[in-house]
């Protein structure tokens, strides 16, 4: 995930599509292996609860790896506040400051605005500098969890609604091929991508991930 976690939101749009992303694959490794042909409804719900299971897991440990990025990147703010107020050197202030910005917002700073942005960042009280873990950062932690778990739910419906699980497989591929077009629309949006082109290769994508999951048998 990005680390970029002073953000209010808990989860920019490349990290959802990359969740969602991630979840399609883990519930279609479980649906590509029930075997349509033979399958009852004790292997259907045994696909399911493993599916459920597995995404319900996988969104616990994405969720402590949130919380772990929160830490590591607070924790290295304040080692960088610390050695910003222990040096006056123009060379290691500039490189302290590009550790924590773009390089090329560095360069265009002149020594004396360095030298003033130091002053105030090295004059900070504790009180200034953010906990390490807030309420938000909590809530984003939960935010992720049922992200990544919630993502399982539309592939797995058809085989709780449809009773042949042949024709619920296809529902579910289908629906599988849809939210990764959804996933490319979204994700062209946010980079400024061609639409058409970048739903198209995701799709693309789906379809031969579904394929394979098919062949290998689905």
């Amino acid at each position: 995930m990005s680390q970029d976690r002073e953000n209010k939101r808990w989860l920019d749009p490349v990290d959802r599509s990359m969740e969602s992303l991630f979840g399609l694959i883990m519930v279609l490794t479980f649906t590509g292996s029930l075997s349509v042909w033979t399958a009852g409804r004790q292997d259907v719900r045994d696909m399911l609860v493993g599916a459920l299971g597995c995404n319900l897991a996988w969104g616990l440990i994405d969720a402590c790896f949130y919380l772990m990025g929160i830490l590591a990147q607070r924790g290295r703010g304040r080692q960088l506040v610390k050695r910003l107020g222990a040096t006056r050197e123009r060379q290691e202030t500039a490189e302290v400051f590009a550790e924590a910005i773009p390089e090329l917002v560095v360069e265009l700073m002149t020594p004396r605005e360095r030298e003033h942005l130091r002053t105030r960042i090295a004059s900070l009280g504790k009180d200034r500098l953010p906990a390490l873990i807030t309420l938000d950062d909590l809530k984003g932690a939960i935010g992720v969890f049922l992200w990544v778990f919630l993502v399982t739910f539309p592939v797995a419906l058809p085989f709780l609604f449809i009773g042949n699980a042949f024709i619920a497989l296809r529902v579910s591929n289908a629906i599988a091929i849809a939210l990764l077009g959804l996933i490319g629309w979204r994700l062209a949006r946010y980079a400024g991508f061609i639409p058409w082109l970048t739903i198209l290769a995701m799709v693309l994508f789906g379809v031969l991930m579904v394929g394979i999951t098919i062949a290998l048998g689905g």
